[in-house]
């Protein structure tokens, strides 16, 4: 017998969790579906970067715009789902100063923050960064936590109504008098969900899920390594300011630090090469930033999948594609009751959720505001309870794989 609600979310990211906290907290009845644990695909497999928005700041003023608005209000509501470690863009001798000047300039006219230090200033902040380090510019960026990000927005879902199937991938959509009236689910849940309303938050994965409705959403994915050393003396997250280019980023953790990234691009986010070359580019790269981390040992790797959006792309270095989101309303493809949202960056997932969260009730005529700003999200303040989360939700994925369950 099939199951009725009136928006069928499909995909359990950040993005998904985030649009089924915000539909439940407006009081519409939702559903959501993920083909694995929560978190399981690109926001749980990313290197958890809180952005402060600098890093898009010359080039995309937009994004770095929204980035340091969600990094404020996450900073307000997502507790120990985030660490706020600040962050430093670093310029080394071979590095373009007026690059450098240029971006400071762009986040001081944004209104991001920025502090100018000297090399020697850095490394007193940092005392194993580069003595080839000239000078650093810190901002306000952090780590995220996303496996806790992720279970605490589907718990807050389920607490006002709303409905969370891990591993329930969407196997079928049926279309008619284009509408779509019918979703089978496999894996644990086995039923056909009849739907007011779909949204399609598959991220990477959006294509595929669109092409079940006839639909086409042209993805361009790429893959990027992510490699977690021991490394336990970092304070913030380290950036190479240059153009964006692999091996740029070091995210810290407890423990260890993540390094990152490369960007290659992909046809298929579920088959797909992880090559070694792309892990020892990302350590060298980033040991010119911070040397002691070239013979850390390596506790762990592991790719992810960007969900870009980028109709008529083709193969090649996908970096310069926009980091922005965008929300596809197929009712102009002649799907009326399909939305799909795609792009983003994890640090802007709760405006991507609210965007498409505010299309949705448009469609429906429901009239009621966007609470998830304002909200604290369960247990931000208790990092045990955010755990017990994940674990409920089979959530864990390895960008935090150190943190969550351990404590720091």
């Amino acid at each position: 017998m099939a199951t009725t609600t009136t928006v069928l979310v499909v995909g359990g990211g950040a993005t998904g969790t985030g649009i089924a906290r915000d539909l439940a907290l407006r009081g519409v009845d939702v559903t959501l579906a993920e083909r694995g644990g929560i978190s399981s695909g690109t926001s749980g497999r990313s290197h958890g970067l809180l952005h402060s928005g600098a890093r898009y700041a010359e080039a995309d003023r937009v994004g770095a715009e929204e980035c340091i608005a969600e990094n404020r209000i996450l900073r307000e509501i997502a507790g120990e789902c985030i660490r706020d470690t600040g962050g430093l863009f670093v310029q080394l001798a071979e590095d373009d100063a007026d690059y450098f000047d240029e971006k400071r300039a762009a986040c001081e006219e944004i209104g991001i923050e920025t502090e100018l230090l000297d090399g020697d200033e850095a490394r007193e902040r940092v005392p194993d960064l580069s003595a080839d380090a000239e000078r650093a510019m810190w901002v306000p960026d952090g780590a995220i936590y996303p496996s806790r990000l992720c279970a605490a927005n589907a718990a807050d879902a389920e607490a006002h109504g709303g409905t969370i199937y891990p591993h329930g991938p969407l196997e079928s959509l049926t279309v008619e008098d284009g509408h779509v009236t019918g979703a089978y689910l496999g894996g644990h849940v086995e039923d056909t969900i009849e739907p007011d309303y779909v949204v399609n938050a598959a991220g990477a994965w959006a294509g595929k899920v669109a092409a079940m409705a006839g639909l086409d959403v042209e993805m361009a994915p790429s893959r990027g390594v992510m490699v977690s050393v021991e490394y336990d003396r970092l304070g913030p997250v380290l950036n190479r300011c240059r153009d964006p280019d692999d091996g740029d980023i070091v995210v810290p953790h407890a423990k260890e630090a993540v390094l990152g990234t490369t960007s290659v691009s992909v046809s298929d986010p579920d088959e797909f090469e992880e090559a070694e070359w792309e892990v020892e580019k990302s350590v060298a790269e980033c040991a010119d930033m911070l040397p002691p981390v070239a013979d850390a040992p390596v506790v762990r790797k592991w790719w992810g999948v960007r969900p870009l959006y980028a109709p008529d792309e083709g193969e090649g270095n996908r970096r310069g594609i926009s980091r922005g989101f965008f929300t596809l309303d197929h009712a102009d493809d002649g799907v009326e009751n399909m939305t799909s949202v795609v792009g983003g960056k994890l640090t802007t997932y709760r405006q991507m959720a609210e965007a498409a969260t505010d299309q949705v009730c448009a469609k429906l005529g429901v009239d009621a505001d966007c609470a998830t700003a304002n909200r604290q999200l369960p247990g931000a303040e208790d990092a045990a309870r955010l755990d017990e989360l994940v674990q409920s939700y089979d959530g864990q994925g390895p960008t935090d794989q150190d943190v969550v369950g351990e404590g720091e």
